[in-house]
C-alpha cells in the first residue's frame, strides 16, 4: 500500500528517508560534476590511448555495477564488446565474493572495477591478475580503500569515487542515484578517452543539465499532479509495473527501474524490450494479472481483503530511428486487455542526455514508492 498523505509532505519525504535516496536523486546532476572533476583530477584526460581494446571487462558488486556495464554497453556498440564479470560466492558480502579473468583475457582488453565499498579482497586480487595478464586497469572506489593501493600496485588509473556525507550511512543500496552516478561517471570519460563513446566534457555538462532539470520537475515539493515521477508512484501503488522499453537508450533504464524498485521499494517488476515485449507478455496480460481479472466469487466480502495485484504496462520510450515504433501495437495490446499504461519520453538532446532523463525520472519514483510504501 501506498501512502499518498505522505507523497504529498515534503517534510514528511525527508524524515522517511534514512537512507538519502532522495537526496541522492536530487543530487545527481551534482555528483556527475564531481565525478567528472574527480576523473579530470585523476589524469583520464592527459591519456593517449593506443586504440579501442579488444574488449571492455566491467567488475564489481551490486546492480550498480550491472547498469554501468549495461549502459556502457549499450553506448559503445559492438566495437568492442562490454562484458560484466559476474562473481560467485556463499554470500553478498566483501570478504565473500569472487571475481575471476576470462582464459582468453590479455594485453589487448580493458579491466574495468567499480565498487562502491574498496575492501573486496578479491578485487584487489583481480586487479593483480589484469596486471600479470597485461590487461590495462582503471577503476572507481572510495579514496584509501585496499582497491586503491592495488590498482596502484597494478600500474592502473585510479579514480576516487564522488561521495556525500550520507553515503556513509547503513547500508549503502547499489542501487541509490548517488551511488550509480558517481560509478559511472568517471568510466563514461574513459571510454570517451578511448574513443568508445561520445562522454567528453561538454556532454557530461549536459547530462548533468538534464539531471538538475529532472530533479526541478521531480523534488519533494511539487504536488503529485504536476510531478512525473509523484505520478508514476501514484499510479504504480498496488500494481505490478511491466516494463516496455523502445530505443536503445530505454533499455537500460527499464533494467535499472525494475531493480530499483526491488531493491529500494521491495516491489516486483517485469521488463522487456519492444516489440518482442508484446509476444512474451500477451499471455499474462489476459491472466490472472490482467485488469479485469476476478477469478473468485464477485459477491463476497472484500473489506478485510488486500487489492489485488494487477498489471499496468510502464512504456518508456526513446524516439526511434527512421520512424519505426511499435508503441501503437503495445497501447493497442494493453488497451484491449483493459491494462493500463504510462509513459514516459524524454525530451530532445543527445542519446545520453535522453538516457539519464529516462533513468532520473525513474529513480525518483521509486524512491518515492520506497518512502511512502506501507505494510
Amino acid at each position: 500500500m501506498l501512502d499518498e498523505s505522505l507523497l504529498d509532505t515534503a517534510e514528511g519525504l525527508a524524515e522517511a528517508d534514512r537512507r538519502g535516496l532522495l537526496r541522492g536523486a536530487a543530487e545527481a546532476g551534482a555528483r556527475v560534476r564531481t565525478a567528472a572533476r574527480h576523473a579530470i583530477e585523476a589524469g583520464v584526460g592527459d591519456l593517449k590511448p593506443d586504440g579501442r581494446p579488444r574488449a571492455v571487462l566491467i567488475a564489481g558488486p551490486g546492480t550498480a555495477a550491472t547498469h554501468t556495464a549495461d549502459l556502457l554497453g549499450s553506448l559503445a556498440g559492438p566495437g568492442s564488446p562490454v562484458i560484466r564479470l559476474a562473481p560467485t560466492g556463499v554470500a553478498p558480502a566483501a570478504g565473500a565474493l569472487r571475481w575471476e579473468l576470462p582464459g582468453w583475457a590479455g594485453s589487448v582488453d580493458l579491466l574495468l572495477i567499480a565498487t562502491p565499498d574498496g575492501t573486496e579482497p578479491s578485487l584487489s586480487l583481480l586487479a593483480e591478475q589484469a596486471y600479470r595478464r597485461g590487461c590495462t586497469v582503471a577503476a572507481v572506489a572510495p579514496a584509501g580503500t585496499p582497491l586503491a593501493e592495488a590498482v596502484a600496485g597494478a600500474h592502473g588509473l585510479f579514480v576516487p569515487m564522488a561521495t556525500a556525507p550520507y553515503d556513509q550511512d547503513e547500508p549503502v543500496a547499489a542501487s541509490s542515484p548517488g551511488v550509480f552516478w558517481a560509478l559511472l561517471t568517471p568510466l563514461l570519460a574513459l571510454l570517451d578517452r578511448i574513443g568508445l563513446v561520445n562522454a567528453g566534457p561538454d556532454a557530461l555538462e549536459k547530462v548533468a543539465d538534464r539531471l538538475d532539470g529532472v530533479a526541478e520537475r521531480c523534488g519533494p515539493a511539487l504536488a503529485t499532479y504536476s510531478n512525473p515521477a509523484k505520478t508514476l508512484a501514484a499510479e504504480l501503488a498496488d500494481a505490478l509495473p511491466v516494463v516496455w522499453t523502445e530505443g536503445a537508450s530505454a533499455g537500460p533504464a527499464g533494467r535499472r527501474f525494475a531493480d530499483a524498485l526491488a531493491e529500494l521499494a521491495g516491489r516486483p517488476a517485469l521488463v522487456a524490450e519492444l516489440p518482442e515485449a508484446l509476444a512474451a507478455h500477451r499471455a499474462l496480460l489476459a491472466g490472472r494479472l490482467a485488469a479485469n481479472a476476478d477469478p473468485d466469487d464477485f459477491f463476497r466480502d472484500r473489506v478485510e481483503e488486500t487489492p489485488a495485484l494487477h498489471a499496468r504496462v510502464v512504456l518508456l520510450r526513446d524516439r526511434p530511428i527512421g520512424g519505426l515504433t511499435a508503441a501503437t501495437a503495445a497501447r493497442d495490446l494493453a488497451l484491449s486487455r483493459d491494462t493500463p499504461i504510462s509513459e514516459l519520453e524524454p525530451e530532445e538532446g543527445g542519446e545520453l542526455e535522453t538516457l539519464a532523463e529516462l533513468i532520473a525520472v525513474t529513480d525518483f519514483a521509486a524512491v518515492y514508492l520506497a518512502l511512502t510504501s506501507t505494510a
